[in-house]
């Protein structure tokens, strides 16, 4: 694959992954020429992860790059793309990328139109604004999404990810939506059920909860990516009825705010070993049935 020849690399903005992709880039052998950052956090990230970088307002910035990065919130980046091709800061021949992952390269269509070069670049990683990242990125994948018919566009944009160390993938513009939607509900939801778990313990009377779970979660974790579905255990995937009716009654008097999670995902559980074979129809109905109605209210 060609390698990009070395560009003049633009930040906006010095947020946790902007910081991060610039001093990436930087290491790679392009120049980072200037970044945007206002907030005291972007001082200080831009400070340790791009030093000696002016920090400059976003149409600065765009006007020094040879590759403008935007690094910007979602529903934010819309609004940018089109400030920048209105005020003739950006121009052609430049490559433009974004590194929403909500977003495919349609969000950049006024910057086709004056002759730049979308891409979308999305590193599948949660990054902390840290030099520590820049090794997290070199273990991750970046989803790479471009113009349809423009290879040499596709190229570019895998020859960028490739040199910060990353593994590209390339993302059809016509998937991003569920591609995102299976990342966020993978990654973010998983942070709100451990941190769920953790707090569970401690209204035990159980210290140290992270301790605890780490072992049993990345065992988890690293089982599901082997193995999928037949990594499922516990007593929703056995159909131990009398198990789960337990954990019902417990979160109900002392977490009642985790039930409905709870319940939401054994459902699914259950639905994913039924149909894996790990739980047999009747005993899924079972497991349903108490999900469904855990007080036994309704008339069989």
């Amino acid at each position: 694959m060609t390698r990009p020849a070395r560009l003049a690399v633009g930040v906006v903005s010095a947020g946790r992954v902007g910081s991060v992709l610039g001093a990436a880039l930087a290491r790679a052998g392009h120049t980072v020429v200037a970044a945007s950052g206002i907030s005291d956090a972007s001082v200080r990230r831009a400070e340790r992860l791009l030093p000696e970088v002016p920090l400059l307002p976003a149409d600065e910035v765009v006007r020094r790059a040879d590759l403008v990065l935007l690094a910007l919130p979602d529903d934010a980046l819309a609004d940018m793309v089109r400030g920048l091709v209105t005020t003739g800061a950006l121009r052609a021949g430049q490559i433009v990328a974004h590194t929403s992952g909500a977003h495919g390269v349609g969000i950049l269509e006024p910057v086709t139109e004056i002759g730049a070069l979308p891409l979308a670049l999305h590193p599948v990683m949660t990054f902390t604004g840290r030099a520590e990242d820049l090794e997290r990125i070199t273990a991750c994948s970046i989803g790479v999404t471009a113009n349809t018919e423009d290879e040499a566009a596709w190229n570019v944009g895998e020859a960028l990810a490739m040199e910060m160390g990353a593994e590209p993938v390339r993302i059809p513009e016509a998937a991003r939506e569920l591609y995102h939607a299976a990342l966020a509900h993978g990654a973010n939801h998983l942070i709100t059920l451990v941190a769920d778990c953790v707090e569970l313990l401690r209204e035990a009377g159980i210290p140290g909860g992270e301790k605890v779970l780490g072992p049993l979660l990345s065992a988890a974790l690293d089982n599901v990516l082997r193995h999928g579905d037949r990594a499922l255990t516990g007593p929703v995937a056995r159909g131990d009825t009398g198990t789960v009716r337990t954990h019902l009654e417990v979160l109900a008097q002392r977490a009642p705010e985790v039930v409905d999670c709870y319940t939401t995902l054994a459902r699914r559980t259950a639905a994913r070993a039924s149909d894996s074979g790990l739980l047999a129809g009747p005993a899924a109905t079972e497991v349903i049935r108490l999900l469904d109605d855990p007080d036994g209210r309704e008339t069989p």
